[in-house]
């Protein structure tokens, strides 16, 4: 058995890592990126390197890999088809002198080499060399001359297209951080937050909102261009449906806590909802026991879209965060939960759950999937995630279809993780009188 190169190794490592990530399987991952399932399993485990960084690059997407993973996970896949490439068995081992022939036209016999080289049956090896051929006068396609000419057109070949891959990689790590703007999407007013609510058009899909083939790529901004390898690398259609996400929901419009880890003298009085996107960022604060997320649904034509279902995925659990968990607000309006979705995310498998609702005190019966919208006819989610012993960061895949094509879309907080953290014996304080007659935060019972 021939052993693996230690660069080809180092590549297939990290796409398991990336792959273990999603806690999916071979057959269930190849077919959120457009792949083969067999294909992605010999990329995994070493026994082939992909010639294209394209399906590379989108299940480094779906996978939420940060920039710098990205970075490194196109090196490896340079170094990687490099290695496998092997050397040239024609390179000469001393400079030989310049002959006027080099600047002639390839011959036919020449052409048909360059041919057979390129229909190698080989599909992962990427050879740029021609097979040995005695040298005779009266055989121009053994010439020193037409070998030097192929190779070095195949070595400027490979060099272009390495040039370009990079670049496309490059331009995706420039247009995939939360630093740009989105093209055509509503801005929320001054007081939220930009993390806090995210907005997915026609025009501007962003990372919180890729993980399907037909949704993989970022859009490019106006502060940015990019030429051709960017436009190949992109997929030309976009799922046929937009949707907005607000993280910043209250229950019953006041209803919250934020574990925030100063102490109550250095933490100023609670906002009003519409305002708590700035407050907490200011205050690095962290959502409470719940997180309420939502989740408005729209198509982009009179067409309708089926939304199948809505999966919970957890990217990460660790201890609950350290602080004081502080109360937003005294007395709340009435409950009103269109499309309501109650997930646990302390058990393994989150699952969001269907809940009941109410309105001026009737009972409104739990609606399960599927729904349906279109342009004129869109839908309200609200997804309310509760933890107790963990600090949980985890994010939605919505599935839908439409005219014979699926797809799935990933919600999340603006190309971040949801994060939720339990406040279990955590010191609890709301904003109330104290002993001295002011407003101040006030000591509650702690949380059980």
């Amino acid at each position: 058995m021939v052993s693996m190169p230690d660069e080809v190794g180092e590549f297939a490592a990290l796409l398991r890592t990336l792959k273990d990530r999603t806690d999916r399987s071979y057959g269930s991952l190849a077919r959120r990126v457009g792949m083969n399932t067999s294909t992605l399993h010999r990329h995994c485990t070493g026994e082939a390197v992909p010639r294209d960084f394209a399906p590379v690059e989108r299940l480094a997407v779906f996978c939420a890999a940060t920039p710098q993973e990205r970075l490194r996970l196109h090196r490896l896949w340079l170094s990687a088809l490099a290695a496998r490439q092997g050397p040239d068995p024609d390179a000469p081992t001393e400079p030989e002198p310049p002959s006027p022939a080099e600047e002639a036209e390839p011959t036919p016999a020449a052409h048909a080499e360059v041919a057979d080289a390129d229909a190698s049956p080989a599909p992962e090896r990427h050879s740029v060399g021609t097979s040995e051929v005695a040298p005779a006068p009266a055989e121009p396609v053994s010439s020193p001359a037409a070998r030097r000419r192929y190779r070095r057109r195949a070595v400027l070949g490979s060099a272009a297209v390495a040039c370009a891959l990079l670049a496309t990689v490059l331009g995706t790590f420039d247009l995939s951080g939360d630093h740009h703007p989105e093209v055509g999407a509503p801005r929320s007013p001054a007081p939220r937050s930009p993390a806090a609510r995210t907005t997915a058009t026609p025009g501007a899909p962003h990372a919180s909102a890729t993980p399907s083939p037909e949704h993989a790529a970022p859009s490019a901004t106006p502060t940015v261009t990019r030429g051709g390898p960017t436009t190949a690398a992109r997929p030309a259609t976009v799922p046929p449906l937009t949707w907005t996400t607000d993280s910043l929901v209250w229950d019953k419009g006041c209803d919250h806590d934020y574990v925030i880890d100063k102490p109550p003298s250095d933490v100023p009085p609670p906002p009003v909802e519409q305002d708590a996107g700035l407050w907490a960022a200011t205050q690095q604060a962290v959502h409470g026991r719940h997180t309420l997320v939502r989740i408005t649904v729209q198509g982009r034509s009179a067409t309708a879209v089926v939304l199948e279902a809505l999966h919970v995925r957890v990217a990460g659990r660790d201890a609950p965060a350290a602080g004081n968990a502080y109360a937003m607000g005294q007395g709340c309006g009435g409950d009103l939960a269109p499309r309501r979705f109650a997930v646990d995310l302390d058990v393994d498998r989150p699952v969001a759950r269907p809940q009941d609702g109410s309105d001026v005190g009737r009972r409104l019966p739990a609606v399960r999937f599927p729904y349906r919208v279109s342009a004129a006819d869109p839908e309200v989610l609200l997804v309310d995630a509760t933890a107790q012993a963990h600090d949980t960061r985890w994010y939605l895949e919505l599935d839908w279809s439409c005219q014979g094509r699926t797809g799935t879309v990933r919600i999340d907080d603006h190309g971040r993780p949801f994060r939720t953290t339990g406040i279990t014996g955590l010191p609890h304080y709301w904003y109330g009188t104290n002993d001295a007659g002011e407003r101040a935060w006030v000591p509650d019972h702690p949380q059980p």
